[in-house]
């Protein structure tokens, strides 16, 4: 009985998973790519994707009930050494442009928590915030680098804090027009405004949408900590997807009574989030109450996830690496443990992502939706793995025994982690095409930087066992 007391239940399991994977910039930025029509999109991307990834994840989380390194154990367990490190790598070296960008929301918060508006950004050229967001960054790398925690407690509540005010402007926000009178944004609401058009452009928006439903390997731990896998761990999966469902179409439905779905701002992505607690606290007469509280909340969460950010991937590279993969320089740690090389190649890659694009994107609100649609094509990359992961497991079922299974076919089963692959990998290439007028200088300056980026990170992780090989 004691040990049944600790199990997890199916709603810990949901919830746990809920908070990692959601956030309110999830609806934001796919309502800013799609309008209206992203509730249907949201429906196809949960059904189709969202809901056989996180079942795969349980799976391979507890068939390698042992394995410390998440989807590089999983990827060395069926694949071998090799690829384990590369997975591995990929895992880090996709966090550079998300380090890249937090600095600028952290910028862009305290503006708004400041001046009760998103002028502030506005009123610096790109190089000058972007000299201002490296500087940030840098301070906290410092501070990653002393081990200091506390930021992170500090952002743990705040992180709970903007979740549960993201909660509380889908129930306001949908509730307001009978509780207040306000009039809808949108005036058409007929069933032809919730249909995309499924031409080119959507399709660049799609990793958009990848990259919000990703993650749920965060939660692969706990497979063998959930009281009878086989029947709740699924079934903590389905709630999961139900609840991001719920969120989703409510929170765009909501988007779309606050911004008209047909003249969507051009900075709701950068702004969107402020603009929409803002206009909440109009409908309920409280001013700018909601978005401050929301804007300082989100300030601190930012730091957090930042400082997280610099030194929780990096060591998941370099706590379980093998000397014929990572030169042992970068393995090099200080007094407090911190591998100061592995922190002196973080800053050069974020900086150089920080100051190059300054030079060639015109002003913040381009920049920022480039580095956000950055992101989105390089982030998803590394769910690549795990569907890999799961094909080589369909192929070897025999070697391996797991409490709980996805599919009982094995045919079956690898159709579906190659479906999740292939789409993930056609989402992320057309994301690579930027969301700026076609063929102008500045498409051309994003398209290649959307080009040579990824392909460049990557790169790297080819040239480090080189590098390990001669020192040897």
């Amino acid at each position: 009985m004691d040990n049944d007391a600790k199990k997890l239940r199916w709603y810990n399991i949901a919830l746990m998973a809920f908070v990692s994977v959601w956030g309110f910039g999830n609806v934001v930025n796919n309502y800013a790519n799609q309008g209206l029509s992203v509730i249907t999109s949201w429906i196809l991307i949960i059904a189709l994707y969202f809901i056989p990834y996180a079942l795969m994840v349980g799976q391979l989380g507890s068939t390698f009930k042992d394995g410390k390194g998440g989807v590089s154990s999983w990827i060395k367990e069926t694949m071998g050494a090799n690829l384990a490190y590369f997975a591995a790598w990929t895992y880090w070296v996709v966090h550079i442009p998300y380090l890249a960008q937090k600095p600028q929301a952290i910028v862009i918060a305290l503006g708004w928590a400041a001046t009760g508006e998103g002028t502030l950004v506005k009123e610096f050229s790109p190089v000058i915030l972007q000299t201002i967001t490296l500087l940030i960054f840098l301070f906290f790398l410092w501070i990653a680098s002393r081990g200091i925690s506390s930021l992170k407690r500090i952002g743990t509540i705040a992180g709970i804090s903007v979740f549960v005010m993201s909660l509380l402007y889908i129930a306001l926000a949908v509730t307001a027009p009978m509780l207040t009178g306000v009039q809808v944004a949108t005036a058409d609401m007929s069933v032809s405004s919730f249909i995309p058009e499924f031409n080119f452009a959507y399709f660049t928006t799609l990793s958009m949408l990848v990259f919000a439903v990703g993650g749920a390997e965060k939660i692969s731990p706990y497979v063998n900590n959930t009281h009878n896998p086989t029947k709740e761990f699924p079934r903590g999966m389905l709630v999961l997807a139900i609840m991001v469902a719920v969120c989703a179409l409510l929170g765009s439905f909501a988007m779309g009574m606050m911004f008209d779905s047909n003249n969507i701002p051009d900075d709701l992505k950068m702004n969107g989030q402020y603009y929409a607690f803002q206009i909440l606290g109009e409908y309920y007469g409280i001013g700018n109450v909601l978005m401050i509280l929301y804007a300082l909340a989100n300030t601190l969460a930012q730091i957090s996830a930042l400082a997280f950010s610099i030194d929780a991937p990096l060591k998941v590279l370099l706590s379980d690496s093998d000397d014929r993969y990572v030169p042992r320089a970068l393995l090099k740690t200080n007094k407090r443990g911190t591998p100061v090389n592995g922190y002196l190649m973080t800053a050069i890659l974020v900086g150089i992502l920080i100051m190059v694009p300054a030079f060639g994107i015109g002003n913040m609100n381009t920049l920022f939706n480039w580095l956000l649609d950055l992101n989105s094509i390089v982030m998803p990359l590394r769910y690549l793995f795990v569907f890999l992961a799961f094909m080589a497991l369909m192929k070897l079922s025999d070697k391996f025994i797991s409490d709980y299974k996805f599919v009982k076919n094995n045919k079956v089963g690898f159709a579906i982690g190659l479906w999740c692959f292939v789409f993930t990998a056609f989402a992320c290439l057309m994301g690579m095409f930027p969301k700026v007028p076609m063929f102008t200088s500045e498409w051309y300056f994003q398209f290649g930087l959307n080009i040579i980026t990824p392909f460049a990170l990557l790169g790297l992780g080819l040239i480090l066992p080189i590098m390990a090989r001669r020192k040897r």
